[in-house]
């Protein structure tokens, strides 16, 4: 990595640990210091998209917001726009998961984030991050981990957006629900 990475990185850090910290849910914190370290082009307004994934999606306790908040920033950069074009049904739908799988392999992308925070913080389900927190919710210990993922994940959402396209062809599946 380079040393403008490397600031971008620190700095959506430093920004998702502040998010937190003024009231901004997990996935909130994530996406917006994302998008505002990132030209993506999108609105930084568009934190609100991330709202409902607070808390494993509205406190339910499954994934964890910041993982889905750094989906939703990653995708800000190489989210698909459309469907190739110019093809019948069956075309469109390999090309599809052409695109998804081999060329550019968009799906390789998405895939190291929650392999890498599971590999990190062993799960990735909210209910189990902060299950010794479960009968006190509101406990500094449990904000203050809540804090810790959220400003590392926005720093590898960021790390991801910013790969240079010769290392993101390398990048290879972590765990995946297709054995093939």
């Amino acid at each position: 990595m380079n040393d403008k990475t490397n600031a971008a990185i620190e700095s959506a850090k430093k920004r998702a640990w502040e998010n937190y910290s003024s009231g901004y849910n997990c996935a909130e914190s994530v996406f917006d210091a994302a998008l505002a370290v990132v030209d993506t082009g999108l609105p930084t307004g568009l934190r609100k998209l991330a709202t409902g994934f607070g808390g494993g999606i509205g406190k339910f306790g499954g994934t964890c917001g910041a993982l889905t908040g750094a989906v939703l920033a990653v995708g800000a950069v190489y989210g698909r726009e459309r469907l190739p074009e110019g093809q019948d049904r069956l075309e469109t739908i390999a090309a599809s998961k052409h695109q998804l799988l081999v060329d550019p392999g968009l799906y390789r992308i998405f895939n190291q984030i929650p392999n890498w925070f599971r590999q990190k913080h062993g799960h990735t389900l909210c209910r189990e991050l902060t299950a010794p927190w479960q009968s006190d919710w509101h406990s500094r210990e449990r904000a203050m981990l809540c804090r810790q993922l959220i400003a590392e994940t926005a720093g590898f959402a960021v790390e991801l957006m910013l790969l240079p396209e010769s290392e993101r062809s390398r990048l290879v599946f972590g765990d995946t629900v297709d054995p093939t």
